[in-house]
């Protein structure tokens, strides 16, 4: 039955994948937006969990939070529609849609010969930012998570690296090593770091409410002494003439406490979260539980451990 259920989902992916390539560009974006409306009318088990992450964000009426929901579910639809076609876009295309904010934060570190870390939420179209970064000179790598089967995790890595970026499986042997070379050499690492609900996760506050973050971002900063940038992404426009915003916040400096600089640089990683979350929440694509009051009672990583660094 497993083999069966991931042949399945790679025919499923793989015959969605050129069927959106081959369709019309509205009629695609269109048909996307349906499919968002559908399952947000029914309130799927991905819809419902956006929307208990989006009531984090900001005080709404059930009203407000309910269309915020459905906002959220067509910008997700939205990537996945971009994600199919992006193969096909031409370079011009690529870069005339991106409109960038304080890009001198990125630029100046990269000028001065630093490896730049930037970690990222799970918003607006990252594929894209990185098809940009690495476009315009600043040669990419990062993780993927290994999905099943094997086959669809590959097509991914294809497609990212078709793009300009170096992928490393997440968690295979020697990845934070090699990640630390391609920053010792002055490249970009760009990470997702909003989740990680692992013991191994570093423990935040994000919208006032207990969460855990990836330790990744600010352990390769610290090892390497790249400067730690968070970036936050948005969609502007109507798609199919959509564009993308890459905001990038203020550098995060080291604490001179060496028992917190891990906790501290976490902390205000998620602090940078916050401010792109909150001016455009409805491209926050979180449909997973994020904050520890969403665990079960009982799961034992509700628990807050101390972190050192």
């Amino acid at each position: 039955m497993s083999a069966f259920s991931d042949w399945r989902q790679l025919w499923l992916y793989s015959t969605g994948w050129k069927a959106v390539q081959h369709m019309p560009e509205k009629a695609a974006y269109r048909s996307f937006r349906t499919i968002a409306d559908f399952f947000w009318r029914r309130g799927s088990p991905s819809v419902r969990r956006l929307e208990l992450n989006l009531a984090r964000v900001g005080k709404w009426s059930p009203e407000e939070l309910h269309e915020l929901t459905r906002l959220g579910a067509r910008s997700y639809m939205r990537y996945w529609c971009d994600a199919f076609r992006m193969s096909e876009w031409s370079h011009e295309r690529i870069l005339d849609r991106v409109r960038v904010i304080d890009e001198h934060h990125f630029r100046d570190a990269l000028a001065a010969g630093r490896g730049v870390v930037v970690p990222l939420p799970h918003m607006g179209n990252w594929d894209w930012a990185g098809a940009w970064a690495c476009l315009t000179g600043a040669p990419l790598a990062t993780v993927a998570e290994r999905l099943r089967p094997e086959k669809l995790y590959e097509r991914f890595v294809t497609y990212r690296e078709a793009l300009g970026m170096t992928v490393h499986p997440l968690g295979g042997e020697g990845v934070m090593s090699a990640l630390a070379e391609h920053l010792g050499r002055g490249g970009l690492v760009c990470l997702p770091a909003e989740r990680d609900l692992s013991r191994r996760g570093i423990p935040v506050t994000l919208f006032g409410e207990p969460t855990r973050m990836p330790a990744g971002s600010a352990m390769l900063a610290l090892r390497t002494g790249a400067a730690l940038i968070p970036a936050t992404l948005a969609y502007e426009g109507r798609e199919p003439d959509h564009g993308l915003v890459i905001r990038f916040h203020e550098p995060i400096e080291p604490p001179e406490e060496r028992g917190e600089r891990l906790a501290t640089m976490t902390q205000r990683i998620a602090d940078a979260f916050e401010i792109g979350i909150a001016a455009n929440p409805q491209d926050w694509h979180m449909t997973q539980r994020l904050f520890l009051a969403d665990l079960d009672p009982n799961d034992p990583r509700r628990r807050i451990q101390p972190v050192t660094s």
